[in-house]
């Protein structure tokens, strides 16, 4: 129902409704029954349809995060650090840190270095940061180091890709992962103690250069191409600001027209992102993980007329060694150990399910659990669909 025709359906709502009968009439409860109906489905047909906001569609092209990265020494380890032997470039910035604190190693000493590891720092710029502002930084072990776990950055320089220092991180790590060994070799290991986290560990040196504050239109991305999102965003933006405001370029840009001035350009930005939008609908689309056998099948996948019988069949091979010995009293016979194998070959049962013609997800995912089928099988089920043609979807396989 469109927009123009929702103040006529008002209308007649609530001239319905404010229809009473005569006082002598008693209403009955049916009739009762009838315009409560009637008031929800009026309600219903006045409420706007689900919409996403721009803000979650699109992006701001020049609007970005920076990724940045450093070297630097983590110190203050409980002799969980690196093996200088093994990692010997510890040693080396060790000294090259000392000789900036006019402390001279000599050339013939060679410290052993437990409580100190080398780490590489990065961290995500956002946009806009000014200098000042504090970011997370992320330390990560390169050497042998076994845990890093009550360590303490040192400073160390963050660079951009153009070489560039553009933030200065230092501070205590805090490790999620936990890592204990006994002197017998047994050990035992809760996630990762070897990489770490420093919140607000790096603070801003240097802005980044944006293209926002310049003049120009600006250019918005959508996080998913669709020609029928990028219309529709073009459309709202226009019935708000004017024909040819906003024009789409191709299923993934738009190109909208803005004022010049900067303060003016922010509130003209964040008002477009609050628009409302429909946006298109989702590809069908089957996305399949081959390692973990993770399967996601999207709503609008839809299957052809297709009967399918799956089945498995397993090879099972057993070694036993059997030790042959010499007759007694036997000269020249030795103890040998005989090695003896079994084989075995077994086919389980085939499932056969047939689908019929326009099949939606429901269907296929009770089929499916009806034969007990298991990850595995069910991506070997997908391929062998759309190998047949049956299967009216794109299968991703990552």
């Amino acid at each position: 129902m469109n927009t123009l025709a929702r103040p006529v359906v008002g209308a007649r709502l609530r001239a319905m409704l404010s229809t009473r009968e005569p006082a002598k009439v008693k209403a009955s409860p049916a009739s009762g029954f009838l315009r409560g109906l009637v008031l929800v489905l009026g309600v219903l047909a006045l409420a706007p349809a689900h919409a996403d906001k721009v803000r979650d569609l699109v992006q701001v092209a020049g609007v970005r995060s920076n990724q940045l990265i450093g070297y630097g020494l983590v110190v203050g380890l409980d002799g969980s650090g690196d093996q200088t032997t093994q990692a010997p470039f510890t040693t080396q910035s060790l000294e090259n840190m000392l000789q900036q604190f006019g402390i001279t190693v000599p050339a013939s000493a060679r410290p052993q270095l437990k409580n100190a590891a080398a780490v590489m720092v990065t961290a995500d710029l956002p946009p806009f940061a000014k200098p000042g502002q504090t970011i997370d930084v992320t330390v990560a072990s390169i050497g042998n180091a076994k845990s890093i776990r009550g360590g303490q950055l040192l400073m160390a320089p963050l660079r951009g890709a153009d070489g560039n220092v553009y933030a200065v991180a230092q501070g205590s790590v805090v490790v999620g992962g936990i890592s204990a060994q006994g002197k017998s070799g047994s050990s035992v290991q809760v996630n990762i103690s070897a990489s770490g986290r420093i919140p607000n560990g790096a603070s801003v040196e240097r802005t980044v250069a944006s293209s926002f504050s310049g003049g120009g239109d600006l250019m918005l991305n959508l996080n998913t191409a669709d020609f029928t999102t990028a219309t529709r965003i073009a459309t709202a933006i226009n019935r708000a600001y004017g024909a040819g405001t906003a024009q789409p370029l191709d299923g993934g840009s738009i190109s909208v027209r803005g004022p010049q001035d900067p303060a003016q350009k922010v509130a003209w930005l964040g008002a477009i992102q609050n628009l409302d939008v429909q946006p298109g609908d989702a590809p069908a689309r089957i996305v399949v993980n081959s390692r973990t056998g993770t399967v996601v099948i999207g709503s609008d996948v839809r299957v052809s007329a297709a009967a399918v019988a799956h089945g498995a069949i397993q090879v099972t091979i057993s070694e036993q060694a059997q030790v042959s010995q010499p007759a007694p009293f036997s000269r020249g016979g030795q103890t040998a150990i005989v090695p003896s194998s079994s084989v075995q070959v077994s086919e389980e049962g085939a499932h056969m399910f047939k689908f019929g013609p326009g099949v939606s997800l429901d269907t296929i995912v009770r089929a499916v659990n009806q034969v007990g089928a298991t990850p595995s099988d069910l991506i070997s089920i997908l391929q062998a669909l759309k190998q047949a043609g049956a299967l009216h979807a794109d299968l991703v396989v990552i």
